[in-house]
């Protein structure tokens, strides 16, 4: 398989023309930022608690390279003062999260308040999707959300996911995969797929996809590899083009093994989260994300660095070199999501699986265009178009780059219908070496002006004999 940053190898010719080039890169996604924070709503700053705020008051990082905490920006990152953050702030929002320890003493997550917001999350004007909906919005590609479930209400009347959600089997407890008690399940569905609402607030990077609720956890919205793989399967005999793990496992099983090649034998894309939401990865890889073929997909912030307690960014870790690490294939926007949860009201959470549903719909945007790809080339195509990180590939933290949604579809599929493969490395080859021309010229000369004297006394000596000829006898 074409390595994805083949194409970009060229840069690495010469610093200064490397340089150039990031820096042209950055100042175009910088002017794109600007043009969808004015188009999507007015720009807060970022709460002093949010990732990546260190770079300024209300400033975005414009991903040209990951910034890594402690180490500043890298070459190629532009930094946006006053641009929108993550807006409105986490506080203003209850949180949602990836299970629900105290379900037995609390009951079900308690629908949020929350039913407008009244501007933009900072996620969506860094990925900007509604600049390529004018393509395909995802309309004739099913996505599964394996996890919680998916609350009933989202598909219909007002809800995110009207006429859009359809059910598969719940492997745990009773009811329907139309049953969300955690609600972490409905907030994924809604970064993939909700649809833009009157307020103006979050909607799902493919508010066309059709969602299809498979729900693999108990009411704690914790899960094993055996119910995992049911999922899986179940996602792919349901017409599923593209899959979101909602929460990993940290060993796997010979079930879910099998599960996860059916998938691909089926044309299913798996995306999964590169670790578990808020915790760090010392205890190395998680699955399905661990297995080759699975899109893993790590966290980062407003800042464009790694989550917290992210994959690969933690001691002990080495991220997609391998060890003790889990591998990343891709990054994407993670910290301080917006998203409706069960009853319709709006949550906010942050962790690498929220970044994998983003990932889900940019590869369902892409189908929606070249639905006769398969899931390796749909794999290849958004880490081919990824912001690179400026480092060696693939990067410990953020693997081939972070997640470009605008790039991913808008880039000109060739007459065979797969992606591009990128362009092999341009050889030079070193100039001639000229000493055995110039000693031949040299000599050529030489025996040239040697001739040229010799024909020369030839020519007087035969002069100075017609003299002596022509002369009379003095006898």
């Amino acid at each position: 398989m074409t390595r994805p940053d083949a194409g970009r190898r060229r840069e690495a010719a010469g610093p200064e023309g490397a340089t150039v080039r990031r820096g042209r890169r950055a100042v175009a996604g910088a002017a794109a930022v600007w043009a969808a924070a004015a188009l999507l709503g007015p720009a807060g700053p970022a709460s002093a608690d949010t990732p990546g705020a260190s770079a300024g008051p209300g400033a975005v990082t414009v991903p040209g390279t990951a910034a890594v905490p402690g180490k500043g920006a890298a070459p190629g990152t532009a930094v946006l003062p006053g641009a929108a953050a993550a807006s409105p702030s986490a506080a203003d929002l209850p949180a949602m999260s990836q299970t629900l320890p105290d379900v037995r003493e609390n009951g079900c997550r308690k629908p949020s308040t929350r039913t407008t917001v009244d501007r933009a999350p900072w996620a969506q004007v860094y990925l900007r999707p509604e600049s390529v909906w004018p393509l395909g919005r995802g309309a004739g590609v099913t996505v599964a959300v394996l996890g919680s479930g998916t609350d009933a209400s989202a598909g219909t009347g007002s809800g995110v996911l009207a006429g859009r959600l359809t059910f598969g089997p719940r492997l745990h407890g009773q009811g329907d995969a139309g049953r969300d008690c955690v609600g972490h399940g409905t907030f994924l569905a809604g970064l993939v797929a909700g649809r833009r609402t009157p307020d103006s607030g979050p909607a799902g990077i493919a508010p066309e996809a059709t969602v299809l609720a498979v729900a693999v956890t108990d009411d704690a919205g914790t899960t094993t590899p055996d119910l995992l793989a049911q999922g899986i399967r179940a996602a792919a005999d349901g017409g599923a083009r593209v899959a979101v793990v909602g929460v990993p496992v940290p060993a796997p099983n010979q079930a879910l093994t099998d599960a996860v090649e059916y998938a691909a034998a089926k044309g299913l894309l798996l995306v999964a989260p590169a670790g578990s939401d808020g915790q760090s990865a010392k205890g190395g890889a998680v699955f399905p994300a661990g297995y080759p073929g699975v899109l893993a997909v790590a966290s980062i912030g407003p800042g464009g660095g790694p989550s917290p307690g992210d994959t690969g960014a933690g001691p002990g870790g080495t991220g997609g070199t391998g060890g003790t690490g889990a591998r990343v294939d891709l990054a994407a926007p993670g910290e301080g999501l917006q998203a409706a949860g069960p009853g319709g009201g709006y949550f906010t959470a942050s962790g690498p699986s929220g970044a994998a549903a983003l990932v889900a719909g940019a590869a369902a945007l892409l189908l929606s265009r070249e639905p006769g790809w398969t899931p390796s080339q749909v794999a290849e195509r958004l880490k081919s178009t990824a912001y690179r990180p400026g480092s060696a590939l693939p990067d410990p933290v953020v693997g081939w780059g972070t997640l470009d949604v605008v790039a991913a579809v808008t880039a000109p599929p060739p007459a065979t219908g797969a992606p591009a493969a990128p362009a092999e490395p341009v050889t030079v080859p070193p100039p001639p070496d000229r000493t055995a021309l110039t000693r031949a010229s040299a000599v050529a000369g030489a025996s040239a002006a040697l001739v040229a004297v010799v024909a020369l006394a030839a020519a007087v000596v035969r002069a100075g004999r017609r003299r002596t000829a022509g002369r009379p006898s003095q006898s």
